[in-house]
């Protein structure tokens, strides 16, 4: 059984329909990534599975259980983890406060996954009374994944980790995901560096016009001629 499950989803937004008859799945331990062009659907799927996007058919499960058109906090009482590609961080609070917020559906704030996050993110521990809005933009991405980290995900959802990165930044975020996910994480990204998304994960979903066009294990994606011609770059 996959821990996490689409099944022909439609969804989209209000009465606009972005997605049609998505299917993908993320087995436990897993690190799969979303990759196409832009207004492919690729962050609406995401949206979807977490309660921001409007759910119109289909299936969505969580070890086996259909979820679909549950609340975000539902969603992230489940063990979903989100990280949205902007507006992922609280600026005007402190690092320390934006981390206890992200612990915000729990009884206390879990000192054990704080010292976890700090011990991850080396840069945060440095600055815990500084606002958050004076992170870089590598950093707030660390603190954003932070916060959603809290809650001890089963699984981690990712939107475009690395957009708006300097490239020197690009392979830092990348290899934090990979640490993430080595560490027991299940990891599903939307990435749009989708050459080295699919250098690093497992296995591959290419989206264009909300529909699914390809998936596979991530080498044969990337030596897939025709995938490589359309969605890579050659």
């Amino acid at each position: 059984m996959s821990l996490l499950e689409v099944e022909d989803l439609d969804a989209g937004y209000g009465d606009l329909q972005v997605l049609s008859n998505v299917d993908l799945h993320v087995d436990d331990g897993e690190y799969v990534t979303i990759v196409g062009p832009n207004g492919a659907g690729k962050s609406t799927v995401m949206k979807t599975i977490v309660g921001l996007a409007t759910h119109f058919d289909g299936a969505i499960r969580y070890r086996g259980t259909d979820f679909a058109g549950a609340s975000p906090e539902d969603v992230v009482r489940k063990g979903i983890g989100y990280v949205p590609q902007s507006d992922n961080v609280f600026p005007t609070l402190t690092i320390e406060e934006n981390l206890r917020l992200g612990a915000y559906v729990l009884d206390g704030v879990p000192e054990d996954r704080k010292r976890d996050v700090y011990d991850r993110f080396p840069a945060l521990a440095d600055r815990t009374d500084e606002d958050a809005g004076s992170l870089s933009g590598g950093q707030r991405q660390m603190l954003a994944m932070g916060c959603a980290l809290m809650l001890d995900p089963d699984v981690l959802l990712l939107d475009e980790p690395s957009a708006g990165l300097a490239p020197d930044l690009v392979d830092e975020m990348f290899d934090r995901v990979d640490e993430i996910n080595d560490a027991g994480t299940t990891v599903l990204m939307v990435e749009q560096n989708a050459k080295e998304a699919l250098r690093r994960c497992d296995r591959g979903y290419v989206l264009a016009g909300g529909e699914n066009r390809y998936e596979d294990d991530s080498d044969a994606l990337l030596h897939d001629e025709e995938v490589r011609q359309q969605f890579l770059g050659g």
